[in-house]
């Protein structure tokens, strides 16, 4: 059996494509059921996220095509015209991959944490549905194994790489615990509402959005436990505010430094920290020359995500030998069980005929034979059936000069005869 992964993500294919072969949870269950009673299919999983769909199989050798022509197939599509979009990794480069895509380092934000949790996510329905079977379930569990080490001995999620996530790195840099903080966020788009995420994760204490629709402030507030303001309220806001994040369309600012000046004196100088994210900006420049605050642009905080970025990818090269130690070592297990089924199979042949021969020296003894003359038959018998396939078996081998077999039986006979000596 091979380990197969077939699949498109944002690097091979546009939205469009890959919102085309998107497995939904509704009917994550019936395509599971679907892949795995194809016939060279063993095992399956598909994980299937915003940025990626892939399928994860163990298969026979003529599985690839099978597998490819099945994902056009379900959702309706010609499976030629999505080839161009599709990768296929076998074995060693399947195993590698997973690795890569469970620790981060796959995905559109080098080193994010959220993978981890899809695939998880993707495992547990695979075998809630009983799609998985021993071998795709020591393989996901050692991914998850290893995107808990490359996290653990890596910096690979430490730097901050987005504009949102180095704003809130920062307020951490300036309120250690952000417990007892509260973070005032203008606008509702994609930089908001990462901010808000991050914010979150950071355990920060009251979180208040404001954006001129407040419907979609409610919208964001709801899934960061915050509350919704109008944006003509943020002047009555302001001073309750520690951080405060800002990222919306406007043309003109609309944070004033008279505005900030009166949030100051009711906070009594507790400092706020500001970070405009905006383009043009939504904070007046001159808010900056007032004592006890902090404010920084989207320009200052470039740096920031460039060195992160870097620090990152020296991270992600360090994951990398990680993950080239443990896809050897999976391989090594994989290639243990055709050893495993070897030796089943030779002990099972062994004992069969142990019983055959076995029985006959029984039926010996109840005729009267000798019991010296029994157990001699035994012993002969026995030792001849044996050795007699692997005997017949290297002549031949000599006479057609297999060089490789007959050296691979004088090493093992040689230490089974040594085995023997010692014992």
């Amino acid at each position: 059996m091979a380990i197969l992964v077939v699949g498109l993500n944002h690097k091979t294919a546009p939205v469009e494509i890959r919102e085309r072969v998107a497995f939904g949870p509704d009917i994550l269950v019936g395509a599971l059921r679907s892949l795995t009673a194809l016939a060279p299919v063993r095992e399956g999983c598909i994980l299937s996220t915003c940025n990626r769909t892939e399928i994860y199989c163990s298969v026979s050798a003529d599985g690839e095509q099978s597998v490819t022509d099945w994902l056009g197939r379900f959702h309706g599509l010609d499976p030629i015209p999505l080839v161009p979009y599709l990768y296929t990794r076998l074995d060693r480069e399947a195993v590698a991959h997973l690795l890569r895509v469970t620790s981060g380092l796959d995905s559109m934000v080098l080193g994010e944490p959220q993978i981890l949790g899809q695939v998880k996510t993707a495992f547990q329905a695979a075998s809630a549905g009983g799609a998985t079977g021993k071998l795709l379930g020591r393989l996901f569990q050692n991914a998850f194994a290893v995107a808990k080490q490359v996290r653990t001995d890596t910096a690979i999620g430490n730097s901050p790489v987005s504009v949102a996530f180095a704003a809130v790195s920062l307020a951490r840099q300036i309120f250690s615990d952000l417990n007892d903080q509260t973070a005032l966020l203008i606008g509702a788009g994609e930089t908001i509402e990462l901010a808000a995420r991050y914010l979150r994760q950071h355990a920060i204490g009251r979180v208040l959005v404001a954006n001129r629709t407040v419907e979609r402030a409610h919208d964001l507030a709801v899934r960061c436990n915050g509350s919704a303001i109008a944006l003509t309220e943020v002047a009555n806001h302001l001073p309750q505010a520690d951080i405060l994040i800002t990222s919306t369309a406007s043309p003109l600012p609309i944070l004033g430094k008279g505005t900030v000046e009166r949030a100051i004196k009711q906070r009594k100088h507790r400092p706020i920290f500001m970070v405009d994210l905006a383009v043009p900006r939504d904070i007046e420049p001159e808010i900056a020359e007032l004592d006890d605050i902090y404010l920084y642009t989207v320009d200052d905080l470039q740096d920031v995500v460039a060195e992160g970025l870097r620090s990152r990818r020296e991270a992600a090269a360090q994951a990398e030998e990680i993950i080239g130690f443990h896809t050897e070592e999976f391989l090594c297990w994989l290639r243990s069980l055709d050893a495993v089924t070897l030796i089943r199979d030779y002990r099972d042949h062994a004992e069969h005929l142990r019983d055959q021969v076995l029985a006959k020296a029984l039926r010996q003894l109840e005729g009267g034979k000798p019991p010296a003359e029994v157990v001699g038959f035994l012993a002969h018998t026995l030792t001849n059936k044996l050795l007699h396939g692997p005997s017949t078996r290297l002549r031949q081998a000599g006479r057609e000069g297999r060089e490789e077999l007959l050296e691979a039986a004088n090493e093992l006979f040689q230490h089974d005869a040594k085995s023997d000596t010692s014992a």
